[in-house]
């Protein structure tokens, strides 16, 4: 388990192995629906070895996550994942890269990429009996238009929602405890599911969901479609992470990289990754900035 393996990464100086146990903790994270979480651990695992080949998942995680959120970040992410697999020689690796980068084209409205992409290790994962990366693979073939035919042991989930059935598929999402993607099942239902699914992504803050919801919603005529919470109202409008508010009140306290990662007892290069996140999520281009508006707003005060 995670809490075994870590300490005897830990102890014996297993810097790689770490990453990549940290990885797939935030690619948990993030299909748990736990996305601040994900966030988190996947830039603590990205900056404090930012040379390790063991950070692949974590870019994954967050290339994924920023990709659901509607963050330009996601293509920098997903490009690096990209290299590194490649670098490291792995084919059997790339299904997770692709996965995302075929979601990533898909949200883009790039259905062509989108093909691309999922058709690239399409063979491969079959070869090797991928029941995951099959199905993900073949999902998003079919998303992009273009009919599949899955083996009797692709994972169920998607093989039920390409064969129509968004019921059975949002059902099995919600006994794995993936709500980004029983939402997306739902997404294919009638107006009632399809109102059920903008609701679960504006609660993830999935906005190109959100978004394409929506339009779907009124394409089909829907009076009254649910205006989901104002912004002000959110607890934490600019989605900041826990970690991310240390750094900013830390920020307001006029702090370099070096100084804040002694008092957090975290690497510089982790405090570079976490300002740079900051800084994007309030939309400002300087930590000065950041600080001012920090100070002037009451959602980014500490609590």
């Amino acid at each position: 388990t995670y809490e075994e393996g870590l300490p005897f990464a830990q102890e014996r100086h297993l810097d790689s192995v770490r990453a990549y146990m940290d990885g797939w903790l935030a690619l948990l994270k993030l299909y748990r629906g736990d996305w601040s979480a994900a966030e988190e651990i996947g830039q603590e695992a990205v900056g404090r070895q930012s040379t390790s080949p063991g950070r692949g998942p974590a870019l994954v995680a967050l290339g994924r996550l920023y990709t659901r959120r509607g963050d330009p970040a996601a293509m920098a992410a997903l490009d690096e994942g990209l290299d590194l697999l490649l670098k490291q020689g792995f084919r059997q690796r790339e299904g997770m890269i692709r996965t995302a980068r075929a979601e990533a084209a898909w949200l883009a409205g790039d259905q062509e990429k989108t093909l691309a992409e999922a058709r690239e290790v399409f063979d491969l994962a079959l070869s090797y009996h991928h029941e995951w990366y099959v199905g993900e693979l073949a999902f998003w073939r079919w998303r992009a238009g273009e009919a599949v035919v899955l083996p009797e042991w692709a994972a169920e989930p998607f093989a039920l929602q390409i064969a129509g059935n968004w019921r059975g598929a949002a059902a099995a999402w919600e006994a794995m405890g993936c709500p980004y993607e029983q939402a997306r099942a739902l997404a294919d239902g009638d107006a009632e599911a399809q109102k059920q699914a903008l609701a679960m992504f504006e609660q993830l803050g999935a906005r190109p969901m959100v978004e394409r919801v929506r339009q779907m919603l009124r394409d089909a005529g829907v009076d009254t479609i649910p205006r989901g919470p104002r912004a002000t109202t959110k607890e934490n409008p600019f989605q900041l992470t826990n970690r991310q508010m240390q750094i900013l009140a830390l920020l307001v306290e006029e702090l370099t990289n070096a100084e804040i990662a002694a008092r957090l007892h975290i690497s510089p290069k982790t405090v570079d990754h976490h300002v740079s996140a900051v800084l994007g999520k309030l939309n400002v281009s300087s930590r000065e900035e950041a600080a001012v508006l920090a100070r002037q707003s009451p959602d980014l005060t500490p609590k």
